[in-house]
């Protein structure tokens, strides 16, 4: 029997296997793409370009529609926090520093309400609940987002509020001494109060926070979810050191963009909140108007573009809020994904 030769083996080894022509040609490098990966290109590119374009678009527009308005104004704009006159252009008062307030509390407490919740129904739904039922009261609870808010304002209104008076009274009346359950400026049995929005406002946010939350805890990776319960882990020990750590960031997402959700909500906020002007002052029990509710209250009765002017440039700092809360979302995101390598 012949024995090869020893060097002869080894090259034959370490030939390599012919090039296959699918890891052959780069289609976005050397190689010539087809028509149909250059059309999808410039569509993808052209999508993008777009999208940027409205965005500097709506921003352009609303300072140009605001500052005419600006320049009129005989108060702060940013400080100022009384009652809106915008009737007469030639002594304008104006401001958005309680429209701020209210926006940012009742949305922050309705984030508050909205986040262990949606976390505790997406760990169910993804890790307890046997398969035949959820998906079912998967969509059940995305079925939520399909309701309008016109409907969830007469339910908060007249439905959720008679039912919350006496859990709202015990507040006031247990913990009336810290500012966050002090009487309002409203009544408290009335319901048109910040306690009331916040709740509905929760309600309306959970589907989006649950949804986002649920779907990126189910990509946890099954390797580490056997390898933890092969360990000797209960559920909840499975849940806390694979799931959550991998589904971190995602949370966070959903909890960013159900908070965008809450920012701009008009029309059930402006059923429950009534429009009042009275000052804001930080209780769940007070009243107030957000920035979205002021538009959609006064847009009816604007008579010239000087007092139209005026309620854009509040359209426009709830424009500039929103890319705020969408810059702390990717840093946040950004956090979460280097806290996890």
């Amino acid at each position: 029997m012949t024995v090869p030769n020893p060097a002869e083996a080894g090259a034959i080894v370490a030939a390599p296997f012919p090039e296959s022509p699918a890891t052959s040609i780069n289609p976005w490098g050397n190689g010539k793409p087809s028509l149909g990966d250059r059309l999808f290109r410039r569509l993808s590119q052209g999508s993008g370009v777009l999208i940027t374009v409205l965005i500097a678009a709506i921003g352009a527009f609303l300072l140009w529609r605001a500052i005419p308005a600006l320049a009129r104004n005989k108060e702060n704009f940013l400080t100022y926090s009384g009652t809106w006159k915008t009737a007469d252009p030639s002594a304008m008062h104006f401001g958005i520093l309680d429209l701020l307030r209210v926006t940012t509390f009742v949305s922050l407490f309705a984030l508050a309400l909205a986040m262990p919740v949606a976390l505790g129904v997406a760990i169910f739904l993804t890790q307890y609940a046997p398969r035949r039922f959820a998906a079912p009261l998967a969509h059940l609870v995305d079925l939520l987002a399909a309701v309008p808010s016109i409907i969830y304002g007469v339910w908060g209104l007249h439905v959720l509020a008679p039912r919350l008076r006496p859990v709202a009274t015990w507040l006031n009346h247990t913990l009336g001494h810290c500012f966050l359950f002090a009487r309002g400026n409203t009544s408290i049995g009335g319901g048109g109060n910040v306690f009331t929005g916040g709740i509905v406002l929760a309600v309306m946010i959970l589907p989006i926070i649950t949804a986002v939350t649920r779907e990126v805890f189910a990509q946890t990776p099954h390797g580490q979810i056997e390898a933890a319960l092969a360990l000797g882990g209960t559920r909840w020990e499975v849940v806390t050191t694979t799931v959550l750590p991998f589904g971190r960031s995602g949370y966070i997402s959903g909890a960013m963009l159900g908070l965008g959700r809450a920012l701009g909500e008009t029309v059930a906020l402006l059923i429950i909140l009534h429009g009042t002007q009275q000052a804001f002052g930080w209780s769940l029990f007070d009243g107030g108007s957000t920035f979205a509710t002021k538009i959609a209250a006064a847009a009816s009765d604007l008579h010239n573009p000087y007092q139209a002017g005026a309620y854009l440039a509040a359209g426009l700092m709830l424009y500039l809020l929103t890319f705020v809360v969408n810059a702390a979302a990717r840093t946040a995101l950004a956090g979460a994904g280097q806290a996890t390598r």
